[in-house]
């Protein structure tokens, strides 16, 4: 059974740090390339970054460009996002998500595109 579990999240004030991680089972974890996406409240999908199966890629969005770092250990199959100097505007709920392609990250927006999504973690951030 495919699946991913986001963790991590909780409440940190404007300019704080957070780390957090997926841990995925049911299926070959280096064989997929991994998102970050998150939805703000009232707001539409926006995925933030992506990695390759081997880790040597990284994409980001630029709303997170500088600040985010997302990464893998494909020994423990699990995904990370490091989030420094958070915003306020960074309040969402952060999903991971797998496919084996590599999607721009303007179409990692429909769970049902991807072939594994998990079901988030809250991330809210106080100015």
């Amino acid at each position: 059974q495919v699946q991913l579990v986001e963790s991590g999240g909780g409440s940190v004030q404007a300019g704080g740090s957070l780390r957090l991680s997926c841990s995925a089972s049911g299926f070959t974890f280096t064989d997929y390339y991994m998102y970050w996406v998150r939805q703000a409240p009232g707001k539409g999908v926006e995925c933030i970054s992506a990695i390759s199966p081997g880790g040597g890629s990284t994409y980001a969005a630029d709303s997170v460009k500088g600040r985010f770092t997302i990464s893998r250990d494909n020994v423990k199959n699990t995904l990370y996002l490091q989030m420094n100097s958070l915003k306020s505007e960074d309040t969402a709920m952060y999903y991971c998500a797998a496919d084996r392609l590599l999607l721009p990250l303007r179409l990692v927006v429909d769970r049902n595109r991807l072939a594994a999504w998990g079901q988030g973690t809250q991330v809210t951030v106080s100015s």
